[in-house]
């Protein structure tokens, strides 16, 4: 099975991203993780672009040593120069010179003939080979050159040493078919195509870029020049992910290999994610938050019958933990039942239909209905949780300059308890004195507030959860002051709490 080179540029084309720079820390953070995922080259910069690129190319070349570690250089002397020195202490370094050959490039953009940039292009790649590294070529805005200088370009760089020959479709013009002929066409005109390894480089501009380089892998294509999340110039480049788990599913289709460990792909992006600032939209393919979510009744029952029905990838295998099934108007009773069965409840048919219900009530008035959600239905409307303990009594003082100290009445049945206790804050003084009352032993694991309502006298809603051993409940409370919505809040958990564990007897 032949093997494709997956060549990342998420530190150079990615960091072309309006709005996103690269430390030099973020640069080697993200290729320290490149290198778990596996890739084959790493585009770590554009070194004479900045002394800052330069500093950041030299120290990926001296600690990642799997990867091939490749600088991008017009095709410029000093630009090579700078390359060269980036990559002196590579394990295996690659300069990837460029220069464009289109006729609109070479008229507005450099102001040259075709007999200069032919020049220019065999003096770089004549230049870089004394750099003892790798020599990749693109004739930059490839797609849009005219075919008998792209042909002679390509053949010289070759003849001159160039040993892996990449084909940008710089502006997202090309569209798939067309991108396929046009290796095609350089197979059968560039006399000695065959001393180099052909790539593709494909921007997002008309939203083809993955399918534009799917095409030119079936059209005799060895490498694909992608980034992670897709990020890149304008609308971005080929996406990573997309590329190789579309290989990957597909292998019956295409019949080629990669090299990629698949369980970081989730990871990797969620790094970059975070270092650029730029989030991964909902609905995107392979690492978007909704890919292995699904919301409609029909696939919801597919899923649970069968997972191929509705998923082509294994969410496992991008390293996702598992898919999920998103509750909300849309779902039917058999996503609902099996949530609650997740979930730890075991329900009567009369107490299963007053939940759903009750679920369906709430899933007309907000989008999504969480596990949370679920356990107050279930607990509130079917199953009436007994309220063994409820807040009768509240005071607490607090300052930056004092200790906060809260006093709390708690009723059980007829009997009313009162406890005081000091804490780190008013919240945490009047969890204290309320365990003091409960004597339930447990550990608050999540605590939330927001507003329910505008205005400074909004409700305010507290969630909080808890937990006693394996034991997690939630508890809500509600009110227009934030510390009683606080003590609601968790003496709901408690009571939550001895309830499950009544059941579980």
């Amino acid at each position: 099975m032949r093997r494709i080179y997956i060549f990342d540029t998420t530190l150079r084309d990615g960091e072309q991203s309006p709005g996103v720079g690269f430390t030099t820390k973020e640069k080697l953070e993200i290729a320290k993780q490149l290198e778990k995922l596996k890739v084959d080259v790493i585009e770590a910069g554009f070194p004479a672009s900045s002394p800052g690129d330069l500093e950041a190319v030299k120290e990926i070349s001296e600690k990642i040593k799997n990867p091939v570690i490749c600088a991008l250089a017009r095709a410029l002397p000093k630009d090579i120069e700078k390359a060269g020195e980036a990559l002196k202490n590579a394990r295996k370094g690659r300069i990837h010179i460029f220069i464009a050959t289109s006729p609109i490039h070479m008229k507005y953009k450099l102001k040259k003939t075709p007999e200069e940039v032919l020049r220019l292009a065999v003096e770089g790649v004549k230049l870089a080979k004394k750099f003892n590294c790798e020599i990749e070529f693109s004739p930059e805005d490839a797609s849009r050159t005219e075919f008998s200088f792209l042909y002679k370009v390509l053949e010289a760089v070759i003849e001159e040493g160039a040993e892996i020959i990449n084909i940008p479709d710089t502006v997202g013009y090309s569209v798939p078919f067309e991108f396929a002929d046009l290796f095609k066409k350089i197979r059968e005109n560039v006399s000695n195509i065959e001393k180099a390894i052909l790539s593709c480089h494909c921007h997002n501009d008309l939203g083809m870029a993955t399918a534009n380089s799917l095409c030119a892998v079936k059209s005799g294509v060895s490498q694909v020049e992608c980034t992670i999340n897709g990020i890149g110039e304008r609308a971005g480049n080929a996406s990573l992910e997309e590329v190789v788990m579309a290989l990957k599913t597909r292998e019956d289709f295409f019949g080629f290999s990669v090299n990629i460990k698949t369980t970081e792909i989730y990871r990797t992006s969620r790094l970059v994610s975070r270092l650029t600032g730029l989030p991964v939209q909902p609905n995107k393919a392979i690492v978007g938050k909704n890919a292995f979510r699904h919301a409609a009744g029909i696939h919801q029952d597919g899923i649970l019958k069968k997972t191929t029905t509705y998923e082509i990838i294994n969410p496992s295998s991008v390293g996702v933990e598992q898919g999920e099934l998103v509750l909300g108007k849309l779902s039917g009773s058999h996503a609902f039942k099996e949530r609650l069965k997740k979930l730890g409840f075991r329900l009567k048919e009369e107490e299963l239909e007053n939940a759903f219900k009750s679920f369906k009530r709430l899933a007309d008035k907000k989008k999504e209905v969480f596990d949370e959600d679920l356990i107050f239905i279930v607990e509130e409307e079917a199953l009436r949780v007994p309220q063994i303990f409820s807040l009768d009594y509240l005071h607490t003082i607090s300052g930056n300059q004092v200790i906060s100290t809260a006093t709390v009445r708690i009723k059980k049945g007829n009997k009313v308890f009162q406890e005081a206790a000091c804490g780190d804050g008013p919240v945490d003084a009047v969890y204290k004195a309320i365990d003091r009352i409960t004597g339930v032993k447990v550990t608050l694991v999540d605590y939330s507030l927001h507003a329910v309502t505008e205005g400074k006298d909004a409700l305010g809603e507290v969630m909080v959860k808890i937990k006693k051993e394996k034991e997690i409940v939630s508890g809500r409370g509600v009110s227009t002051d934030i510390i009683e919505a606080s003590a609601k809040a968790y003496i709901d958990a408690v009571n939550r709490l001895i309830y499950r564990e009544k059941q579980n007897k």
